[in-house]
């Protein structure tokens, strides 16, 4: 039991990890990470709703009527939501502020509901817990690298602390949106160079990820036009 649960874990940190493999969620992805805080703030609320909410609704999963699953799922979770919102309100006001419209629209986050519906839904509490950990950890992780690294060439600062030279020109072009699909990219394309490739590079069989001269591809297009 305790290697299926160390696996849930590493999936969702490394193998599986939300953002930067399976690519969901990227609306708060590319919103809040205009500084490290907001990244790790975004993704401790989260990995909290996922934990509690995966808890839930693998505990009620063979209680819940399969013909209104997802309207319950939704409910637990925006019960839940409201609940961190309303502590994150009360004990860290600069970071409710900063967050903004992005807390409540945790409701819909796909990974949560894809969770629910994926794992949850099908599996023990306790294991679910472990999912839910695995996932908010992954997601924590790239929303706090994204923004280290858009903060620090952005502003030249880390986590609120100045740490590039005097001379310094930040470039404000990381602190705005097409900074976050920069820095996004480049962390893909490095995971992709070490081998951790996306689950796009899965869809085809086959497929090396060079989708430019993808005989793979070319082959089943011939075999469809015949």
């Amino acid at each position: 039991m305790k290697s299926s649960w160390t696996e849930r874990i590493y999936n969702g940190v490394v193998k599986e990890n939300p953002s930067l493999v399976l690519m969901l969620g990227m609306c708060p992805t590319l919103a809040v990470t205009t500084s490290a805080t907001n990244g790790f703030g975004m993704g401790l609320s989260t990995m909290a709703v996922l934990i509690l909410s995966n808890l839930v609704i693998s505990a009620l999963r063979k209680v819940i009527p399969d013909e209104v699953r997802l309207p319950a799922y939704i409910v637990i979770v925006a019960s839940l939501v409201t609940v961190v919102e309303l502590l994150i309100e009360a004990y860290l006001p600069s970071l409710y502020s900063a967050l903004g419209i992005y807390i409540p629209l945790i409701v819909v986050n796909c990974i949560i509901l894809g969770r629910a519906e994926a794992y949850a839904s099908k599996n023990p509490p306790m294991l679910s817990v472990f999912d839910g950990v695995g996932m908010g950890l992954g997601f924590t992780v790239a929303l706090v690298a994204i923004g280290l690294l858009r903060e620090l060439f952005g502003a030249g600062t880390a986590f609120g602390v100045n740490v590039m030279p005097g001379a310094y020109q930040p470039m404000s072009i990381f602190i705005k949106a097409p900074g976050a699909f920069l820095v996004i990219a480049v962390i893909i394309a490095v995971m992709n160079g070490v081998g951790l490739a996306t689950k796009a590079n899965e869809k085809v069989e086959g497929c090396d990820g060079c989708c430019a001269g993808c005989a793979v591809c070319d082959g089943k297009g011939e075999e469809e036009r015949k």
